[in-house]
């Protein structure tokens, strides 16, 4: 997933219903009628946006079953996701060179 891609999915996961349906999906595979069931005050047409959003974000799977869609996390797009954020445990590299004298000591307030 290039930076592109993990900007797009990070946009879809910056609203709180979408993230509700992720964790409804959690517990596995759903239609949307049952996803509806968990959302009174959201009309259909706006749940389905957001699956959609979802879907092209690549953090859902849909499969049409009948009359019926059935949503299922992605959950190999999702690690890999989750893989995309620096975990702050990085080699430290030291310090900036504008802040090192020529002894290479650290200097108070830069060069």
């Amino acid at each position: 997933m290039d930076i592109e891609e993990q900007a797009a999915a990070f946009k879809a996961l910056a609203d709180p219903t979408r993230l509700r349906v992720l964790r409804i999906l959690e517990g596995g595979e759903h239609c949307v009628c049952e996803i509806q069931s968990h959302f009174e005050a959201i009309p259909q047409n706006l749940l389905s946006h957001h699956l959609r959003v979802l879907k092209e974000a690549g953090l859902v799977v849909a499969e049409k079953r009948g009359r019926w869609v059935y949503y299922q996390l992605n959950r190999p797009r999702l690690k890999e996701l989750r893989t995309a954020i620096p975990s702050g445990r990085g080699k430290k590299k030291g310090l900036c060179s504008c802040r090192v004298g020529p002894a290479g000591r650290p200097v108070e307030g830069g060069r």
